[in-house]
C-alpha cells in the first residue's frame, strides 16, 4: 500500500514536446483574439444583424462572380476533364511535388502578366507550397538557422511572429519606421536595426518585406527598393519580398517588384553580378489575395538560388498542392483573355471598395486614412478617439470598444508592432457594399458619442466627451472584457 502510493506521488512524465507545450505561436495577440470574438458571434444582415463585423480578414470575395462565370463556361477544368476525356485517374495518383508543369508554366505566365512583364519568371525555380505562410517557413528553413535574424520593417503583418518563427527558431528584429514619412523604410533605419541585433549577438540573415505592404496597403517606391537591395548587397545577405498582394495595385505609383530592381541594377553595372546578390533576392507569392482563394492553399517561392530551390523542393513535401487544385488552375490560369479581364476588373472594383471606406473614414470625426494604392485595406489613425494621451493602453482600450460595443473586429497596430498607438488595420474586401456601410454607421455613431465640438465659429474644436450610448437600430450586448483563448487553432489569414 506504501509502495502504491510513493508510486502514485511520482510525477508524471511530460507527453508533449517542448513544441507542443510551449506558448510561442503567437495566437495569444490581439490579432487573433479578435478573430476568436467574431467566430463566437459573426454578423449576418438577417440572422444575427448585431453580430460582429469581420474587418480583420484581409480576403478578396469582390470577384467570384467573374471566377464562377469562368468555371459554368469551362466545366472541363471542375471536372477533372481535358479534350472532354476524364483524367481522374492520372490525378488520383502521386504527383511529383516538383509541381504539374503545365500549372507551373501557367502560374509562372501569370505572374510575369502582373508585373507588365517587366520581368518574366522562369517556371524551374518555382517551388510550389501549401500557401504563402508555408512559402514564407521554407525559406526560413532554406536561409537561417535556429537563433539567426532576419529584419522586417514595421508595421509588419503580424502572422509572421508565426510563420516566421515558431518552428525555425529565427529571430525577427523590427525595423522601426514612423508616420512622419508614411512608413516607409530608410537607410537609417535599416542601419539601426542591424546594430540592435548585433548588440544581442544575432547573425542577421536577410530582410524581409511585404510589397505591397501588409497593413499600409501601400506599394514600396522604387527608390526605396534600391536603397534595400544596396543594403543587403553591402551587407551581404539575403532580401525576401513578399509579393502576394501584387495585383491588388489600383493606383499610382504602380506595383514594382523587387525583381526588376535587381534586374536593372545588373543591366547597369555587369560587375555587380559577382557579388552574387542575384541568388540572395527571392520572392513569395500565393493566389490567396488576388485571386481570392485562400482555401486553395496555392503559394509559391520564386527564386534563382538553386540551393534554396532544391532545398524547398524537397521541403514542400510537406504541403503540396493537391493535384485536382493544379488541374483546374493550369486551365484558369492559361486563358490570357480570361486573366487580363479578371486583373483589370478586379483591382477596378478593389479601389471602388477602398474609395467607399476612405470616403466613410473621412466623412468621421477623430480618424484619418493612410494614403493607400494597394491591398486589401487600410491603415487608420484612430488617435482622435483616445480619451487620453496616444498609448497603448489606451490603443487596447479603444480596441475592445470597438469589438466588443461597437461590434467591428479590427487589428490594432501593436499586434503589427507599430511602435505609435492608435493606429488600425481594416479590412474592406471580404464583405459587401451593403455590410461596409453598416460598418461605418456603427463607426460613426461611436465616433459621435465620444468627440463633441467645444465652443462656436473659427475657434470651435473637437474633443473627447464622455461616452453616450450609441442611437443605432442595433442593440449591442457582448461581454466587457476578452473572453480567455480556447486551445484551438483559429483561421489563418494566409
Amino acid at each position: 500500500m506504501v509502495s502504491m502510493m510513493i508510486a502514485d506521488e511520482k510525477p508524471q512524465p511530460q507527453l508533449l514536446s517542448k513544441k507542443a507545450a510551449c506558448n510561442s505561436h503567437g495566437q495569444d495577440s490581439s490579432y487573433f483574439l479578435g478573430w476568436e470574438e467574431y467566430e463566437k458571434n459573426p454578423y449576418d444582415p438577417v440572422a444575427n444583424p448585431g453580430g460582429i463585423i469581420q474587418m480583420g480578414l484581409a480576403e478578396n470575395q469582390l470577384s467570384f462572380d467573374l471566377l464562377e462565370a469562368w468555371l459554368e463556361a469551362n466545366p472541363d477544368a471542375l471536372g477533372l476533364r481535358r479534350g472532354g476525356a476524364s483524367v481522374f485517374r492520372e490525378l488520383a495518383l502521386f504527383q511529383d511535388y516538383h509541381g504539374m508543369p503545365a500549372f507551373k508554366n501557367a502560374l509562372a505566365r501569370f505572374m510575369s502578366e502582373q508585373r507588365g512583364y517587366r520581368v518574366t519568371f522562369d517556371p524551374s525555380n518555382i517551388v510550389l507550397t501549401a500557401g504563402a505562410t508555408s512559402a514564407d517557413e521554407a525559406l526560413m528553413f532554406c536561409l537561417a538557422d535556429h537563433g539567426d535574424a532576419f529584419l522586417i520593417p514595421t508595421p509588419y503583418y503580424p502572422g509572421f511572429d508565426r510563420d516566421l518563427k515558431w518552428r525555425t527558431g529565427a529571430e525577427i528584429v523590427p525595423v522601426h519606421c514612423t508616420s512622419s514619412n508614411g512608413f516607409r523604410v530608410t537607410r537609417a533605419a535599416l542601419d539601426d536595426a542591424y546594430r540592435r541585433a548585433q548588440k544581442q549577438r544575432l547573425r542577421v540573415k536577410g530582410v524581409l518585406i511585404t510589397n505591397p505592404s501588409n497593413p499600409l496597403g501601400t506599394t514600396s517606391p522604387r527608390a526605396d527598393l534600391e536603397m534595400l537591395v544596396d543594403f543587403v548587397a553591402s551587407k551581404g545577405i539575403h532580401l525576401v519580398s513578399d509579393e502576394i498582394y501584387s495585383g491588388t495595385a489600383f493606383a499610382e505609383p504602380g506595383f514594382v517588384s523587387v525583381l526588376e530592381v535587381v534586374a536593372a541594377r545588373r543591366c547597369g553595372n555587369a560587375a555587380t553580378d559577382d557579388d552574387g546578390l542575384s541568388e540572395r533576392v527571392h520572392v513569395v507569392y500565393s493566389l490567396s489575395k488576388d485571386l481570392g482563394l485562400p482555401g486553395f492553399r496555392v503559394g509559391a517561392i520564386y527564386s534563382s538560388n538553386a540551393g534554396v530551390v532544391s532545398a524547398a523542393t524537397k521541403m514542400s513535401s510537406f504541403g503540396l498542392v493537391s493535384s485536382q487544385t493544379q488541374h483546374l488552375l493550369a486551365s484558369l490560369l492559361g486563358d490570357r483573355d480570361f486573366t487580363r479581364r479578371y486583373l483589370a476588373e478586379n483591382t477596378r472594383r478593389i479601389k471602388a471598395r477602398r474609395d467607399q471606406l476612405a470616403e466613410g473614414l473621412a466623412a468621421i470625426g477623430g480618424i484619418e486614412c493612410l494614403e493607400s494604392n494597394a491591398g486589401l485595406f487600410c491603415w487608420v489613425n484612430m488617435r482622435g478617439l483616445m480619451r487620453n494621451a496616444p498609448s497603448f493602453e489606451g490603443e487596447m482600450e479603444l480596441w475592445k470598444k470597438v469589438v466588443f460595443e461597437v461590434g467591428l473586429n479590427i487589428s490594432p497596430g501593436s499586434s503589427c508592432h507599430c511602435r505609435e498607438p492608435g493606429w488600425f488595420r481594416v479590412c474592406f474586401a471580404n464583405m459587401s457594399a451593403k455590410t461596409l456601410d453598416v460598418a461605418l454607421q456603427r463607426l460613426a455613431a461611436f465616433a459621435e458619442a465620444t468627440v463633441v465640438v467645444e465652443g462656436r465659429g473659427p475657434a470651435a474644436r473637437r474633443v473627447l466627451g464622455p461616452a453616450r450610448s450609441m442611437s443605432l437600430p442595433i442593440r449591442f450586448s457582448w461581454a466587457n472584457r476578452l473572453t480567455p483563448a480556447s486551445a484551438a487553432d483559429r483561421k489563418a489569414e494566409r
